[in-house]
């Protein structure tokens, strides 16, 4: 028998788990690599600038068969018609980075979108930045999204004929995803009109950015509630000060469980604020009927409530 069987038999079990192995970093090439190294390969395939010159027919012959993949040229971004298309420059590698050896086994990696990504969300965003820049997205870098490491990816979907997110009858069932104290509250009693379609967060929010709070289109809450409801603005003869400061003082701008969006029920809202003297701070709350508490409570009375243009109407009673 020959004795260097054994060794060979060694050196081929080796090479086989090297093999493997290879497959394995192949398969997963950002798989447990650190942040700081990732950017650092990222960087150093972009610095080297090694790109196909066949474009997008290289990606395709090992990509054509994903469905997912071939969606990009039911999308703007996969026109071939138009100028401002990855199409007409780099095609895929415009937005995923240069090829580089990436063909060749597929070790070398190429930058992936989406929130389980493991390119940071800074450097994917960067990619969408570099075209997607108008006075919409001004703010990105101090909004919410940006701060909480949000990737464009985590809401919008390229490769694909229509973006969920832009779509007005999917744009509030992407958001609230996400954002699901909001979604609870527009289940309740009153809420605005957004899950029949009326409305969309949008029409509020500016999610890539604002100068004003909350991401708003407006600078403040009371600007953005006087664009729908434009009969609340004053000024007014005579104001309701919680009125002119601030409309969330008194709404759940999402949905309450009371009528009108109201944060609480009248009469304990109004006694919020006036509860010293007089009539406002004796409430009934027993079980016979009350000017106090039946029908709209104080409003019964003081139904002007956002302010009233009338002489006689100091307590906004008309």
């Amino acid at each position: 028998m020959n004795k260097d069987i054994p060794l060979l038999g060694r050196k081929l079990t080796f090479g086989l788990l090297c093999l493997l192995f290879s497959f394995q970093v192949a398969a997963t090439p950002w798989k447990d690599m650190p942040a700081a190294e990732v950017e650092a390969t990222l960087d150093k395939k972009f610095a080297e600038g090694k790109y196909s010159p066949k474009g997008a027919d290289s990606c395709l012959m090992c990509h054509k068969k994903s469905a997912a993949v071939m969606a990009i040229f039911d999308n703007v971004h996969g026109s071939t018609h138009s100028g401002a298309s990855p199409m007409a420059d780099l095609q895929c590698e415009a937005c995923h980075g240069p090829m580089g050896n990436h063909n060749k086994g597929g070790k070398e990696p190429m930058i992936t979108f989406g929130k389980d990504a493991p390119v940071p969300a800074d450097k994917q965003n960067s990619v969408c930045l570099s075209c997607h820049q108008d006075d919409k997205r001004m703010a990105w870098e101090s909004s919410h999204h940006s701060s909480a490491d949000i990737a464009c990816a985590s809401c919008h979907q390229v490769h694909t004929a229509n973006d969920p997110i832009t779509d007005k009858q999917t744009e509030v069932e992407v958001c609230t995803s996400c954002h699901l104290e909001q979604k609870a509250d527009l289940h309740k009693r009153s809420s605005h009109p957004l899950e029949n379609g009326q409305m969309v967060c949008s029409d509020c929010h500016n999610a890539h950015g604002s100068q004003g709070e909350a991401s708003l289109k407006q600078m403040s809450i009371n600007e953005n509630c006087y664009a729908c409801h434009a009969e609340k603005r004053g000024p007014k003869l005579w104001e309701h000060a919680p009125v002119t400061d601030n409309c969330a003082s008194c709404h759940s701008v999402h949905g309450s469980v009371n009528e009108a969006m109201l944060t609480q029920k009248a009469p304990q809202l109004c006694q919020s604020c006036h509860a010293s003297v007089g009539h406002a701070s004796n409430a009934q709350f027993g079980t016979s009927p009350s000017a106090f508490t039946a029908g709209q409570s104080c409003m019964n009375c003081h139904s002007q409530v956002h302010g009233s243009n009338h002489p006689s109407g100091k307590l906004l009673q008309r």
